[in-house]
């Protein structure tokens, strides 16, 4: 990390770090007082999305269904897969609370970001002590990828969108194998809710 001057905020970001067992730890030693903040989605899309990255670069991989089951026919859910596992957020949550409390982390919900991406944003400049610069001027929905888009309202640039692996088209999953993962996410789900007083509703989804 580079130095930061007295005013100034130095950010970075890396997806693994809250999966890596090591980086809490870390991350604690290098600056205990640091602000984190958690992007998370319903774990039964990210699952999806995950596999979607994937299958781009390894056409040849077996299908998600196979891949999400020990036993399907007993329902057996390979929580050890890494595109499962990483949904497991109250797990991995778990690891930073030994070393940070709570009111250092905001957590940001994938599905409102899209929805309302000022919105969310107003919460996490509050998070960072920032005054709210980034509001719905900045933002306009792609239709084509299905999220927003960053804009420069005071000059006419061309809008900033994210880059060709975000926004890919899912595959279709078996119906059955969605409802079963969504059975298996429920407790960890609710428990997650519990740790960090927000409730993400990602049942209602899975109950749609």
């Amino acid at each position: 990390m580079p130095s930061t001057l007295e005013g100034q905020i130095t950010m970075e970001k890396t997806p693994s770090y809250f999966v890596t067992n090591s980086a809490p730890k870390r991350i604690y030693l290098m600056a205990r007082d640091i602000k984190l903040i958690i992007v998370v989605r319903n774990p039964v899309t990210r699952a999806i999305s995950d596999y979607t990255q994937t299958m781009s670069k390894k056409p040849e991989i077996p299908t998600f269904e196979v891949l999400a089951f020990k036993n399907r026919t007993l329902g057996l859910i390979d929580a050890s897969w890494s595109a499962l596992r990483i949904g497991i957020y109250a797990l991995h949550l778990e690891s930073w609370l030994q070393y940070f409390p709570l009111a250092q982390m905001h957590f940001v919900s994938g599905e409102r970001l899209i929805v309302d991406p000022a919105g969310e944003m107003a919460k996490v400049q509050d998070f960072l002590g920032l005054k709210r610069i980034v509001t719905d001027k900045h933002f306009y929905f792609n239709k084509t990828k299905g999220f927003p888009c960053l804009k420069k309202p005071e000059d006419s640039s061309t809008p900033r969108c994210l880059g060709k692996s975000k926004g890919r088209t899912h595959p279709r999953i078996d119906p059955d194998v969605i409802c079963r993962l969504h059975k298996f996410y429920k407790p960890f789900n609710m428990m997650f809710y519990q740790m960090t007083g927000q409730n993400f509703q990602w049942e209602q989804e899975g109950n749609q």
